[in-house]
């Protein structure tokens, strides 16, 4: 697990003590990068973050800030130490939380570019987070921005949303990223 480009390019990330976290393979994250091209001085919150990894790749291309959430003690140790390794700990901030407790108590004043949802696999989370981002998103989003969900494929299910719609999706292995865009307003 390493960072692929920009000013950390080739630092070696730490990986989450034990099971409990699924870091993205970097060809997919790659791929992830490719899709979205550049993300200068662009604000991201990272949920479910891990090994905090996308949100430092984001931050070693040119990313102004990423709001790093997990609740799990070790993955924020993890996170800090990362960020401390690549030396981008000036532009991450890292909230020990639960992520529907954040996005209940934080307001995040239409100012993320992009949401990074990354949950543990098979409990249904996913849904559940585009469900609260889909009641206010301009609360959280920029008007351009988007929301990333990292998945199982296994684990796919259309949503009925009224505010966020699916614009691509991509499969890479065992792992999905379904994009979605805020639905124009009429």
């Amino acid at each position: 697990m390493r960072v692929i480009s920009g000013s950390a390019r080739g630092s070696r990330l730490k990986r989450v003590p034990g099971d409990s976290t699924r870091p993205i393979m970097d060809r997919v994250k790659e791929s992830l990068f490719n899709i979205l091209g550049k993300v200068d001085e662009e604000v991201w919150l990272d949920l479910f973050a891990g090994t905090g990894q996308v949100g430092i790749e984001a931050l070693s291309r040119g990313a102004a800030e990423v709001v790093f959430i997990d609740k799990v003690r070790p993955a924020i140790q993890t996170i800090q130490s990362n960020l401390q390794t690549t030396r981008l700990q000036s532009k991450g901030s890292v909230v020990q939380a639960d992520a529907f407790d954040y996005l209940a108590r934080v307001a995040g004043n239409g100012r993320f570019h992009l949401i990074y949802i990354a949950p543990p696999q098979y409990l249904g989370l996913w849904q559940k987070v585009m469900a609260v981002l889909d009641e206010r998103p301009s609360a959280w989003l920029t008007p351009a921005g988007i929301v990333v969900v990292q998945i199982d494929p296994k684990e796919y299910e259309s949503l009925t949303l009224q505010n966020l719609l699916l614009t691509d999706s991509r499969t890479y292995g065992n792992t999905q990223l379904c994009f979605y865009e805020q639905a124009p307003t009429e």
